[in-house]
């Protein structure tokens, strides 16, 4: 593996750097200022100007679409290795990747789309994506079962003639609050009597389907991350055509695996951004206040946490880019290990970096005056999204259990120690 980028990447972290100081830092202030004057309006849920203003401009910069490799519809797509260091220089700003084109769940839905759909499906769902015409959303997680183990899902897809029927609930359906969001991913049950990972299947959904209500947002530390939002969704007796239903009948869980990887190695990359901002605003306030006579960053407990942060981004960014060489050269499937690790590892990584940034800046910390108080909610909730820490342990532990299995007939040799 080459720890150098290549001049390719480089000339674009240079490009998009430039863009993120002229276009987003600038603007990041407005952002939310919009949203907080539709909510007194009384409609936060609605696409904020400002994004729709700057996705023209990144178009035109080159900056566009980046994330999904190997596919025609969208040539300038990168590899995972080359898309991780762009992807974490968006993930400094919560709202940077969706003037990209860059943000979840649209780019997790988008390479469902390229994987496993219909060229007749790509053409009327995956094209108008990747155009930033339409958002969309996956509904996989359910409120009445331990969804994180997905063989749980009891949503109901059945057949009756060329239509399936939907009914189930549903939530943390992130960007379905969206006014823009024009399709979700479904995932639910086609056969309960089949294997128990054979149950499972994925069903194209478009918005406007009748039958489908959104019941609420759900709040995360008390953000509805409007006009985004994860919602709770209700369906019922919703038809959709059976053409609609991907790779076939019981395939839910080989979908789920081959999204999930790049879905959860993006949110890693955008970690390590996010980690990298708070330790540069941790040393700026640090730098700035006085407390007892001195500086505060000459205090050695400060001194101590700075130097651990620099450590513990730079591991979680070695580990993520080791990922994503190996889902580059020997797929998703081999790299599962490398891919739990660094979703074990990323949030934690930075839940506690957030934390002593937060303690830096004392009561500004915890308020609205600093980017802080958000992002830890949002890495937070990244330790239960995509796969609980405990879930991913558990496979990691498997794995590496299963690397020491005695062979049959072979026989624990004692480690002795010479005297």
């Amino acid at each position: 593996m080459q720890f150098e980028y290549s001049d390719k990447v480089k000339n674009m972290q240079a490009r998009l750097l430039a863009f993120m100081d002229e276009h987003i830092y600038p603007n990041e202030a407005r952002f939310f200022q919009e949203i907080a004057d539709n909510r007194a309006k009384g409609n936060a849920w609605v696409p904020t100007k400002i994004v729709e203003e700057l996705k023209p401009k990144a178009l035109a910069a080159g900056l566009w679409n980046l994330f999904l490799p190997k596919s025609h519809r969208a040539p300038q797509g990168l590899s995972n290795l080359e898309y991780a260091p762009l992807c974490e220089i968006m993930g400094r700003v919560p709202f940077a990747a969706e003037i990209f084109n860059c943000s979840a769940p649209d780019t997790g839905n988008m390479e469902t789309f390229e994987r496993y759909a219909s060229e007749e499906l790509k053409d009327q769902w995956l094209e108008p994506l990747l155009r930033g015409e339409i958002r969309s959303a996956f509904l996989m997680t359910e409120p009445d079962v331990a969804s994180s183990d997905a063989t749980n899902i009891q949503c109901e897809i059945k057949r009756d003639g060329n239509e399936y029927v939907i009914n189930g609930r549903k939530w943390w359906s992130s960007g379905a609050g969206d006014p823009r969001c024009a399709v979700y991913i479904v995932m639910g049950k086609t056969n309960p009597d089949a294997g128990r990972h054979e149950q499972q299947s994925m069903i194209i959904v478009p918005a406007n389907t009748p039958g489908i209500t959104v019941v609420r947002a759900l709040s995360v530390f008390g953000y509805d991350d409007a006009p985004h939002g994860h919602m709770e969704v209700v369906l019922k007796n919703v038809r959709v055509p059976a053409a609609n239903l991907l790779l076939g009948e019981g395939r839910g869980f080989e979908i789920a695996q081959g999204r999930l990887g790049p879905g959860r190695i993006h949110h890693c990359m955008r970690t390590i951004g996010v980690a990298e901002r708070a330790l540069e605003l941790m040393c700026k306030r640090l730098n700035s206040r006085v407390a007892f006579g001195r500086e505060v960053a000459r205090q050695t407990v400060w001194q101590e946490r700075i130097a651990e942060s620099r450590c513990m981004i730079e591991q979680a960014r070695l580990l993520t880019l080791k990922a994503a060489y190996m889902m580059d050269t020997v797929g998703n499937k081999v790299a599962k290990a490398e891919i739990a690790m660094i979703k074990i590892v990323a949030p934690q990584m930075a839940c506690q970096i957030i934390d002593w940034s937060i303690q830096a800046h004392g009561g500004g910390g915890v308020s609205q005056d600093f980017p802080l108080a958000y992002a830890y909610a949002h890495q937070r909730t990244l330790r239960l999204a995509d796969g609980p820490d405990e879930v991913h342990r558990n496979s990691l532990a498997k794995l590496e259990l299963a690397k020491h299995l005695l062979m049959p007939g072979e026989v624990e040799m004692p480690v002795t120690r010479g005297s």
